[in-house]
């Protein structure tokens, strides 16, 4: 048995003996995941009996889709569940390839298909492949903060550009253009995105993807809520820019969150670097969950999952609504995913502050914007309509006795 204590440069032993750990730089600049942490404080206050309202979390309260969880439970009954290609399960490529084309209109080849484990996994992979040492990587701020931490963690440098409510919260040809440096190598986008629910529209995605194309640099466009589109069903960055490099997961649109699994699309040059890292960094995802996966792409399941975005739908009108009675602003209506990202700046507290005055007085878990940027991260938080209606109903009337108190109203 081995006990530890919390100091980042110490581990001691049970006996009391002390052995120094010089972490490494890298490892010593990452933040802490905000929205990670207020869920750990949330269930300190659970743990004293109380209920916390957690819309803090962007994990879709519905689940798998009973077919997935059938496939699953007839894949584990196998007394052998092997390895599979580092690239993933054959028929779960095709698979996904034949989404592409069924629902989005696009052709993919299988062979340009990469499993991963988790979009985080790709994301790493696909950093992994593209950048060195010193290589500057532009993105928007507010953006998913783990990106930053994928871009650092192979030597990259951020190019942060702050972007507000009038662009969306988005990256636009105009902001990149006039941001671009003789050092950027690629550009990363996200639309819909995480954490503020707006989209690029497609003649500005595809403009920043020709533009950035036209300088000899990569695009990667996370489209991990892509299925989650409110007003259409999105439109992949591959329809315009066949050589952009996409990521998407299996957790969102289809309620996986904890299966782990993910997927790529890469150019054709890039498939056998992307073998060779993940046969290097985790040898293959997960055998189980890719052969269940392959229910996700049947009629039943698509059918469940399109129910499930119209329920989506119906929790962002309530959220918006709910939140405009309590007097609180949302810039910029979502359309996509399911964050809304709240403007706190009337209330007269940081982000930060907000949020932790929100969960211990009120029980209500959010997650503050300085997660997601500098620019703004101490104006904005981000709250989760993917948890149960009641929930909603419940958190957005506690979020009204909070901001009643300090003298906010409608």
């Amino acid at each position: 048995m081995r006990c530890y204590d919390v100091a980042p440069m110490y581990r001691k032993t049970c006996n009391g003996n002390a052995k120094t750990l010089k972490f490494s730089d890298r490892a010593n600049a990452i933040t802490p995941f905000y929205a990670m942490a207020f869920s750990e404080k949330a269930s300190a206050l659970e743990a004293q009996g109380f209920h916390v309202v957690r819309l803090n979390i962007g994990e879709p309260d519905f689940g798998a889709p009973q077919p997935v969880v059938a496939a699953m439970q007839a894949v584990m009954e196998k007394a052998e569940l092997p390895y599979t290609s580092a690239l993933g399960l054959p028929a779960l490529r095709d698979a996904i390839a034949g989404f592409y084309q069924t629902r989005h209109g696009v052709a993919v080849k299988p062979n340009n298909v990469v499993v991963t484990a988790g979009a985080s996994a790709a994301l790493l992979l696909v950093c992994a492949a593209l950048i060195n040492e010193g290589d500057v990587v532009m993105l928007a701020d507010p953006a998913y903060p783990c990106n930053r931490q994928f871009i650092r963690a192979f030597g990259g440098q951020l190019q942060s550009i702050a972007a507000g409510a009038e662009d969306r919260f988005q990256l636009t040809p105009q902001s990149v253009k006039a941001n671009w440096q003789s050092s950027t190598k690629g550009v990363m986008l996200a639309s819909p995105s995480n954490p503020t629910g707006t989209s690029v529209s497609q003649a500005d995605l595809q403009a920043i993807c020709e533009f950035a194309k036209a300088k000899g640099c990569w695009r990667i466009v996370d489209e991990i809520y892509l299925n989650l589109s409110h007003h259409d069903d999105g439109q992949t960055a591959l329809a315009f820019d066949p050589d952009a490099i996409v990521i998407n997961s299996f957790s969102k649109y289809f309620g996986m969150t904890g299966w782990r699994l993910g997927w790529c699309v890469v150019p054709d040059e890039m498939v056998p670097v992307m073998e060779r890292l993940a046969q290097n960094l985790y040898i293959c995802p997960s055998t189980p969950a890719q052969h269940a996966a392959l229910a996700c792409f049947t009629p039943e399941t698509l059918n469940v999952c399109e129910r499930r975005r119209d329920i989506l739908l119906h929790r962002r009108q309530l959220v918006l609504e709910g939140l405009a009675e309590i007097g609180l602003s949302v810039d910029v209506e979502p359309d996509g995913a399911f964050y809304v990202y709240i403007n706190v700046t009337p209330t007269g507290l940081t982000a930060m502050d907000f949020c932790e005055r929100l969960l211990e007085e009120h029980h209500v878990a959010l997650t503050p914007g300085n997660d997601f940027g500098q620019a703004t991260g101490d104006d904005y938080v981000r709250l989760s309509f993917a948890a149960a209606e009641q929930e909603l109903e419940l958190g957005i009337k506690r979020m009204g006795e909070f901001v009643s108190k300090l003298g906010i109203s409608a």
